[in-house]
């Protein structure tokens, strides 16, 4: 795992319930477990302070670690998106995103990119960018947060003249590829399941071992963020094996949960002038009644 995309992970799992804010050294002992040494999570993070993700501040001799604004919404669209229920049916609309950059905004160009298929966007040409789901305040908060309003316009429509619904889901996603993912996860994790279903029973499973299962669990799930454009039920195909995943993902996850959360409390630290209202139950049972 590199260590920026599991800062990512551990704060969108456990940190945000916690206040949002951690000391330096409860992270580093937290991503020692992940085999990542003091000098890449220090280095992570200085990156991540560059890059506006993080913020730190200092009390005493410590540094405490909090997400900025455009972390947070980095943070909070892909926990709504990992937590909550897909069902929703189409309402036969597509968002559809254009923009044209100069040569010398290239660099903002490749993170518009990574945004927008971060959020389930698929790319129908160098500058279209397409999507069957309610992305409109996203996508109108990305526009205002990288200052987007002379490059980029959003539109959305139901009718398409000279292709059918399928010939753009074609060109846009590769859902055979996801489905295939989704395959090899299920196939990993099913056994895994069963394993430590077990050992929970038993009693033998120990919390820094399930804090560690649960991490790699959400982090490898995650990482379908970037691929599964989370369509709605009607759009999919028949035997569409992400709800298997979903589901199998969902029961490991609350299997593990209260073990990982008493280790994490175990090791996480706040700033000694500010007191937090811990939201553990948040912790231990984020998935949300929400419809995507």
């Amino acid at each position: 795992m590199k260590p920026r995309s599991l800062m990512f992970t551990l704060y969108g799992d456990f940190i945000q319930y916690y206040g949002g804010e951690i000391w330096i050294g409860s992270l580093i002992r937290m991503m020692a477990e992940f085999g990542i040494s003091e000098s890449s999570v220090r280095g992570a993070t200085l990156r991540m302070v560059q890059q506006d993700l993080l913020q730190v501040r200092r009390v005493g001799n410590k540094s405490y670690y909090s997400l900025t604004e455009k972390g947070k919404r980095r943070i909070e669209d892909g926990v709504r998106r990992v937590y909550s229920i897909k069902s929703h049916k189409w309402d036969g609309f597509w968002r559809i995103l254009t923009y044209s950059m100069p040569e010398e905004k290239r660099d903002l160009r490749n993170q518009v990119r990574k945004e927008l298929s971060w959020t389930g966007f698929g790319m129908i040409s160098n500058s279209t960018w397409v999507s069957p789901n309610p992305l409109e305040k996203q996508i109108l908060e990305m526009i205002e947060t990288y200052e987007l309003k002379e490059y980029a316009m959003l539109f959305s429509s139901s009718s398409l003249l000279s292709h059918d619904q399928q010939y753009i889901i074609d060109k846009g996603w590769n859902l055979q590829s996801i489905q295939e993912d989704y395959k090899t996860f299920i196939e990993t994790y099913r056994p895994k399941y069963e394993m430590l279903k077990e050992r929970v029973w038993n009693d033998s499973l120990t919390s820094l071992e399930a804090f560690v299962e649960r991490t790699y669990l959400v982090h490898y799930y995650r990482k379908f963020l970037f691929n599964d454009p989370g369509f709605p039920q009607d759009l999919l195909p028949h035997n569409w094996n992400g709800n298997e995943a979903r589901d199998l993902f969902w029961n490991l996850h609350q299997l593990l949960s209260t073990l990982s959360v008493k280790y994490f409390e175990s090791l996480f630290e706040q700033a000694p002038d500010r007191e937090i209202q811990a939201k553990r139950e948040k912790a231990i049972n984020p998935f949300a009644e929400i419809y995507i």
